[in-house]
């Protein structure tokens, strides 16, 4: 009988898998499902519930139970920081070294353990709740908080929030009402639920930031690296469940329509990313030098252009904005709410670090209360923001690539200079830097930050801000992780591998040219 050569092309599941870094994604994915199982043990478990006890789980909850849980969840953060860096050395190096689609299915399935998690790091989701079923029950979340209404709800969120009102968009406090009228107060069910309203924002991003890397010459597998595989990106705002991810998504969707000349539409999701949360109008003034810059290219731009942009992009935003806040029936109510982060206090911001630098210096003199302190700086930070802020603006309307980077420049001012910010707040800077070819040093500094902001704060809502050990040891093992972006075994262990083993030493690439030129 005689051989016959098989021409049948590989499926493209087995293209993907040949592709370099694959094995990463796969390593990312089992990091993934170890924070998802030890979620059950370390994370925000609803308060005053009983599934755990129905089921015979809550020996996982304290004790032996818990530490095991721990030690499987930070073995989880360690392995997809790992898998995360690597994946990033290598995109240093071979900027395809994996497939867009290839990628953006592996970011699903990091995410998809997360998606099923209980929350960790924040008890925002069941604030969430609180605030959408006291919006069904007649009550309004911008004037009232979620104690008028008690119930298991209230009880599983953090109660700093029991008395604030909702700072969020009339698009979001809508999702939230729709939410609780499915689910009622059934927080664990009501979890899952604002889960699925939050996951579109991931498939948008998913579809926006190759585009828009693309659009601008940058890589878009390192943009997706940057913004989406990044653990602390999927970890606080997937299994976290936080109102940024559903943001992020219709931002950067929104600046990619733009970007790409689809103003009209770009700018409808833009007023809707500001119907969710009002800090996404900080990319709404620079379409004004994005639109007039694509005129720009084709003709010269006269008055009547100007006053037609500046009109469509204020009109359109309005609009949409105004469709949302009339279709919820609440007003402007939640400026109020946009007040209560000053009931956070971390020294990541600097108006909040001037104020502990302050009090630190007048020790020895006087005792300075932190609280009157950080009013000065804050309201310090507020006015220098809005200056810079503005001079953003006018200083990036060159052209499209300056008003993309002014955009840029402007989300990461507001997370320098407002009252407070968490981890999930980043996640407005990396998703339009994926513009950006950014330098090795720089990414290398987001993989350090990261990786600090998994350790300090903690699966279980509280923070190590003010612990020095903790965050000693954060500092050392996330600028041990921004090394090993650029630097492969920073730690030399291969050396010690070799030796124990009785190999021979291999010289490093230094060594091998200094030999070579003896």
């Amino acid at each position: 009988m005689t051989a016959t050569r098989d021409d049948t092309p590989p499926s493209r599941r087995n293209r993907a898998v040949r592709e370099p870094g694959f094995a990463d994604l796969v390593v990312g994915f089992v990091g993934s499902v170890l924070v998802c199982i030890g979620s059950f043990g370390v994370g925000d478990i609803a308060r005053n519930s009983t599934v755990a006890q129905d089921l015979g789980l809550s020996a996982i909850a304290y004790g032996h139970g818990k530490t095991l849980f721990g030690s499987i969840f930070w073995l989880g953060v360690a392995t997809m920081v790992i898998a995360w860096v690597r994946l990033g050395r290598r995109l240093g190096t071979d900027r395809s070294a994996l497939s867009v689609r290839t990628f953006g299915w592996g970011i699903v399935g990091w995410a998809a353990p997360l998606a099923v998690a209980v929350p960790v790091y924040s008890r925002d989701v069941y604030a969430y709740l609180g605030q959408g079923a006291l919006f069904r029950e007649g009550f309004d979340p911008y004037a009232d908080g979620p104690a008028h209404l008690p119930g298991p709800l209230l009880d599983s969120m953090a109660q700093v929030w029991a008395t604030t009102t909702a700072p969020y968009g009339p698009l979001f406090v809508g999702l939230t009402r729709l939410v609780t009228e499915i689910t009622g107060d059934h927080v664990i069910l009501g979890v899952y639920a604002i889960r699925l309203i939050l996951l579109p924002g991931l498939l948008l991003a998913l579809w926006a930031i190759p585009r828009l890397a693309e659009h601008f010459g940058a890589s878009p597998q390192t943009g997706l690296w940057l913004a989406l595989a990044n653990p602390m990106v999927l970890i606080h705002l997937v299994a976290g469940s936080h109102v940024e991810l559903l943001m992020m998504g219709v931002l950067v969707a929104g600046v990619a329509l733009v970007v790409t000349g689809r103003h009209v539409p770009g700018l409808v999701v833009l007023g809707l990313a500001v119907s969710i949360k009002v800090t996404a109008g900080i990319a709404i003034p620079f379409v004004v030098w994005i639109w007039l810059s694509h005129i720009r290219a084709r003709r010269r731009v006269e008055p009547v252009d100007v006053a037609r942009v500046f009109a469509s992009v204020v009109g359109i935003t309005v609009a949409v904005f105004a469709v949302c806040t009339a279709v919820l029936g609440l007003g402007l109510g939640w400026l109020t709410g946009l007040g209560w982060a000053d009931r956070i206090i971390n020294w990541f911001t600097l108006p909040t670090l001037a104020g502990h630098i302050v009090t630190l210096i007048a020790a020895p003199f006087t005792a300075l209360n932190l609280q009157p302190v950080l009013g000065v700086t804050r309201a310090v930070g507020m006015v220098v923001l809005a200056i810079v802020l503005v001079g953003l603006w006018w200083s990036h309307r060159r052209d499209e690539r300056s008003a993309m980077a002014g955009m840029v420049w402007a989300m990461l001012a507001v997370l320098l200079l407002e009252p407070s910010t968490l981890p999930w707040y980043y996640t407005w800077v990396l998703c339009l830097a994926v513009a950006f070819t950014l330098p090795p040093w720089v990414r290398a500094i987001v993989v350090g930050v990261s990786t600090f902001m998994l350790i300090v704060f903690q699966p279980d809502d509280s923070i190590l801000f003010y612990k020095l050990p903790e965050v000693l040891l954060a500092t050392a093992l996330s600028l041990l992780a921004a090394i090993s972006l650029t630097r492969r075994d920073p730690l030399r262990l291969r050396r010690a591998v070799d030796w124990f083993r009785g190999s021979p030493d291999i010289p490093d690439e230094a060594d091998r040219s200094t030999t070579s030129g003896a």
